[in-house]
């Protein structure tokens, strides 16, 4: 019998964010959902106190480092995106349950438009999220430009029954993409897109 290789988080293609502020704003905490409404892990937001005091002021929180954690129902971390230090566009990376880098974001900005290019442990490019942030509608391409996903705040079929907040927004996965790593740092970076566009 094979045996995935990756967290059961990931399983999923469909995951609604759902966005819960922390005290202060000093750190965000999102809810995630499968389709069916079922809550299948959180995204967390880890922040020091010493970053916490530095956060007052607006010119350092776009420099400074962060840490966002996907956590499943048990707690348990299922993979983590983090930056350093920055003065222009950044670079951050993606690691798994186990601690382990496999893949980072480069991030690319014109007004409204971000873009995402996602790469692997090798640095080869395995995906990228271009769209409206203002909109809130992004798409996901792989390697070769096809689309296999999607990041919006419309709702469709059984989703609009239950979810009908617009603080939530459903990122929705091709069945296709593999279910390896390159889906880990593919579904990471999509879900939390929120968070990341913030902290710039």
């Amino acid at each position: 019998m094979n045996v995935p290789k990756y967290p059961q988080f990931f399983d999923y293609n469909e995951f609604v964010i759902d966005e819960k502020i922390g005290l202060f704003k000093f750190s965000n905490a999102y809810k995630v959902f499968n389709r069916e409404g079922e809550e299948i892990g959180l995204i967390q937001q880890r922040v020091s106190g010493f970053h916490k005091a530095l956060r007052v002021i607006g010119d350092l929180k776009k420099m400074m480092p962060f840490t966002l954690e996907i956590l499943d129902t048990n707690g348990m971390v299922q993979a983590t995106i983090s930056r350093g230090w920055t003065l222009f566009l950044s670079k951050i990376s993606i690691t798994d349950s186990n601690g382990v880098t496999i893949g980072s974001i480069k991030q690319k900005f014109k007004l409204f438009k971000p873009r995402f290019i996602i790469t692997d442990q090798d640095d080869q490019t395995i995906a990228e999220i271009n769209g409206d942030w203002k909109a809130w509608d992004f798409t996901i391409t792989d390697a070769h430009a096809m689309p296999i996903g999607s990041i919006s705040k419309k709702w469709n079929g059984a989703m609009r029954e239950i979810f009908t907040s617009a603080d939530k927004y459903v990122v929705s996965i091709e069945e296709s993409v593999a279910e390896d790593t390159r889906k880990i740092a593919i579904v990471s970076t999509a879900i939390t897109i929120d968070m990341v566009l913030k902290e710039r």
